[in-house]
């Protein structure tokens, strides 16, 4: 078993996925997210577009404010980054074919701490001032739709600090090849765009 306590700093403007409407479950199929211990956590987790469309997404927050992301956010997110690394000749996530089980090793082998990961800004902000606007478009059976999504964003600079398990010692280099990965894709809603990626750094490795 290896760990890695990390620093993930956002290169670009990170956006909250939890939706500000507290029934939004109601609407939607919160088997999406089933690494979440409850309805709740499940909508918190989920990050998708089509959620946004009943109102701004927002960070969770601790008793004293400072906003977080869960711990699922993040193991979700390296089973995503282990999906496009496999798929990418001469990774080292690509030469080990036990990577194609990804949801499964992730599941079962690799973990975060803490619960509740702070997200550290790097200035003086009321979130819930913050909103990044987009607009979303789908094709339906009665035409192309269109809605305005809304997200709170947390700046340029925002950092987290964590660490990860593998029960696995050899995935910890594979976890680390997701990360290097974050340049190009990152975390949270709209990252296709850009938002949401980092660069990370090694603070201690036991």
């Amino acid at each position: 078993m290896k760990s890695i306590k990390v620093r993930i700093t956002f290169t670009e403007p990170l956006l909250g996925t939890a939706p500000a409407d507290p029934e939004i479950h109601d609407h939607f199929i919160a088997s999406k997210a089933p690494d979440a211990p409850s309805r709740k956590e499940e909508v918190a987790a989920l990050g998708v577009d089509e959620a946004t469309e009943r109102g701004k997404t927002i960070f969770p927050k601790m008793e004293d404010g400072t906003p977080y992301l869960w711990d699922y956010q993040l193991r979700g997110h390296i089973k995503e980054q282990l999906g496009i690394l496999y798929k990418i000749p001469d990774t080292k996530t690509s030469k080990d074919k036990s990577n194609y089980q990804r949801k499964k090793k992730v599941d079962n082998f690799i973990f975060v701490e803490p619960r509740k990961i702070p997200l550290w800004l790097p200035i003086n902000l009321d979130m819930s001032a913050t909103d990044c606007q987009r607009p979303l478009r789908a094709s339906t059976p009665l035409g192309e739709r269109i809605a305005l999504a809304h997200s709170e964003e947390a700046p340029i600079g925002t950092y987290v600090e964590c660490t990860i398990t593998c029960m696995i010692d050899k995935d910890v280099e594979y976890v680390k090849e997701c990360l290097d990965y974050g340049r190009f894709k990152g975390i949270g809603q709209w990252r296709n765009s850009g938002k949401g990626r980092y660069t990370w750094e090694l603070l201690k490795e036991e």
